[in-house]
């Protein structure tokens, strides 16, 4: 078995629910709240700056140029059509990114878990972060990518930024990272990235629960 797959098994009932949400679920039928998407959006929004540093930390720490090259690429892709979208959509929601909103307390722990990998040192620890973050939407997404042109752009093309070859490609990168180095870890390390896993997907879950219940929207 496959390491990712194995970290996965861990957390097989967060996962099932981080993949499988109503808010997901309502988002892709175009039934979503507008007030509940911008809402979320502007949480979403408050992860940007410390999901850019993570994942710039991850290509510093990378083994060579090539493990590199695909998140440095990816990495473009978050600051710019990524940003541009967010941008987009919280203002065709009638909302605004500055003054930024104020933090849920999930957001934080989320802002906290990417701050701690990111000074860590330990390339497994933020590949783990970041692959559980792209994984899980990348499950959540992909059964709907045929729904998204058919839905206004602030729903449609968030699906679409999520799914699709080329986001498929990115999570398989980020996997591949992980498979790669975890025989090579120490054992204190694997505890390390295991927890960054584990907790990840703890918060995916959460987070979404809270996106349901509707973050106050700024």
């Amino acid at each position: 078995m496959r390491p990712t797959d194995h970290l996965k098994s861990l957390v097989a009932e967060d996962w099932q629910a981080a993949t499988r949400h109503a808010f997901t679920d309502q988002l892709a039928a175009g039934t979503l709240r507008e007030d509940r998407m911008l809402a979320y959006l502007q949480q979403d929004y408050l992860f940007i700056e410390g999901f850019v540093r993570l994942l710039a930390s991850a290509i510093a720490h990378a083994p060579s140029l090539p493990d590199a090259i695909p998140a440095a690429q990816f990495l473009g892709l978050i600051s710019g059509p990524e940003n541009t979208y967010f941008l987009r959509a919280i203002e065709a929601l009638g909302g605004q990114v500055s003054p930024p909103a104020p933090a849920h307390p999930v957001t934080v722990d989320f802002q906290n878990l990417m701050q701690q990998a990111a000074h860590s040192g330990r390339y497994a620890q933020m590949i783990a972060v970041l692959s559980v973050a792209e994984w899980t939407y990348l499950d959540w997404a992909s059964p709907h990518a045929d729904k998204a042109a058919n839905l206004p752009f602030w729903f449609g093309e968030w699906i679409t930024l999520h799914s699709g070859r080329d986001f498929e490609g990115v999570v398989a990168h980020l996997r591949g990272q992980l498979d790669q180095v975890w025989p090579t870890l120490s054992t204190e390390d694997q505890q390390a990235a295991r927890a960054a896993f584990v907790t990840t997907t703890r918060l995916e879950r959460a987070f979404f629960d809270a996106a349901l219940a509707g973050y106050p929207a700024s």
